[in-house]
């Protein structure tokens, strides 16, 4: 799903809860190549390290999020998490609902053999000297958006071109770079199932009948 895409999704499902005409959700979304500045844009921007030039040329569209975090890349290969949710009554912590995110990704991770851990000060998900996954939120009264991205098999190159999350001295991983034998669908599937675990919630995976207006969405499968 094109960004600019999303961006807008997550706006109007975000409406749609706070108006109770959808329950909770989670987006798993895969991106095509582009960089996202976090709210503070001109400290973001201060971190891409290549020039626009070079990356229009790659196909490579830069965009304003709204969300906390510095500069991150999303591209193919890589899980990008939505939960659209609203944290009212009993999960009124910002930092909770972030360290729920971290704990979530650490628990399925685990199940494809990689021991992801929380670096003191720092963001995101980390292996040793590397970020696995980066951490992004923005809440607005107590509906969340934007989340989470998760390298599964995604171009580690590109990341060059940023300096990730603003930290430096520091790399980017992958499952893949890290051996482990897993697709797409198999990281979705754990992902879903930790989601479930952490918020203690029952999921209900939802088709889409129309692209851009989940809504219109019906549950059809359940437990999975």
């Amino acid at each position: 799903m094109p960004y600019a895409q999303a961006l807008e999704l997550q706006r109007a499902l975000v409406e749609d809860r706070r108006a109770d005409r959808v329950g909770d959700l989670l987006l798993l979304v895969e991106h095509p190549p582009v960089v996202t500045l976090g709210v503070r844009k001109e400290i973001s921007r201060s971190h891409i390290l290549a020039t626009d030039a070079m990356l229009a040329s790659r196909g490579v569209e830069i965009h304003e999020t709204g969300r906390g975090g510095d500069v991150t890349y999303h591209g193919p290969g890589q899980i990008v998490g939505y939960p659209i949710i609203d944290l009212k009554p009993d999960r009124l912590d910002v930092h909770r609902y972030v360290r729920d995110l971290v704990e979530i990704i650490i628990r399925a991770v685990s199940d494809f053999g990689i021991r992801g851990e929380r670096v003191k000060g720092l963001s995101g998900v980390w292996v040793g000297n590397d970020k696995l996954a980066a951490i992004g939120v923005r809440i607005s009264r107590w509906i969340t958006s934007h989340g989470f991205a998760l390298n599964v098999t995604t171009d580690l190159d590109a990341f060059k071109w940023i300096v990730p999350c603003g930290i430096e001295g520091r790399g980017v991983t992958s499952l893949h770079r890290l051996g482990a034998a897993a697709d797409q669908a198999q990281v979705e599937a754990r992902l879903v199932a930790r989601f479930a675990e952490v918020f203690d919630a029952t999921m209900l995976e939802l088709y889409p009948t129309d692209s851009v207006l989940p809504p219109s969405t019906q549950p059809v499968e359940s437990g999975r």
